[in-house]
């Protein structure tokens, strides 16, 4: 069983049954699913915003790129606070530490206020990615991953793993149980997450554990080192 670990969700799956926005239903839902998760295992939860503003796709048309990621770090923190409150209200302790100054809302990050957190058993959701443009949530995630010593990082998706073809156009779509960080990085089929994510990962051999999260059970399972979806690993 693994004793810390971080968990990526993106700002999709956070709008539930809607195109965008967020969906408190499905918020509580994944606090259920937190729930189960075994009390000696620390929990460090990043989360994106492109239920809200993607960055990337935003800036031009007057918008600078740099502006078009922070207004994306600005959802990621809006989806943080939500989450806060609803995994709270649950009975989850629970923090929310921000990477962009924003202390009226969130505590400011560090590395030792995150760990004091984790260790006093409260699930730490840090937010504005790591606070520079240019870097995905999913990069930030590895990076926090890195810095606060976390075994593995979770990667929640909208289906089962990691496929050799998109499942959704390709019906012979095969599901892929482990897979090494080369051919994740060489491999232009796979999209789960940026690029220089995986190569960050790779670099320092941190496992990726690719599955989808809002399977009843799923994050408990994978915690405990079950095997769930796809790992990925040098």
């Amino acid at each position: 069983m693994y004793k810390r670990v971080l968990l990526k969700l993106s700002g999709e799956q956070l709008s539930g049954a809607f195109d965008n926005g967020f969906d408190t239903k499905t918020a509580n839902y994944l606090a259920q699913e937190i729930k189960k998760i075994p009390k000696n295992c620390q929990l460090v939860l990043v989360v994106g915003g492109g239920n809200m503003v993607r960055g990337a796709k935003i800036a031009n048309n007057g918008i600078h790129r740099v502006t078009g990621d922070q207004m994306g770090m600005l959802s990621g923190l809006i989806n943080s606070m939500a989450l806060t409150d609803i995994f709270e209200t649950e009975g989850i302790p629970t923090r929310c530490l921000s990477n962009i100054f924003a202390d009226q809302v969130a505590e400011s990050y560090s590395y030792r206020r995150a760990i004091k957190h984790l260790e006093s058993g409260r699930v730490t959701i840090v937010a504005g990615g790591i606070g520079r443009p240019y870097f995905t949530h999913d990069t930030a995630a590895v990076n926090l991953a890195l810095e606060l010593e976390c075994e593995a990082v979770f990667k929640a998706t909208k289906v089962a793993g990691v496929f050799d073809k998109d499942p959704s156009k390709h019906k012979d779509a095969t599901m892929l149980t482990t897979l090494s960080y080369q051919q994740a990085v060489e491999d232009g089929a796979i999209k789960v997450m940026d690029k220089a994510a995986m190569g960050l990962a790779m670099e320092h051999s941190m496992p990726l554990i690719v599955f989808d999260a809002m399977k009843a059970g799923n994050i408990e399972l994978a915690v405990k080192g079950e095997t769930v979806g796809t790992t990925i690993k040098s």
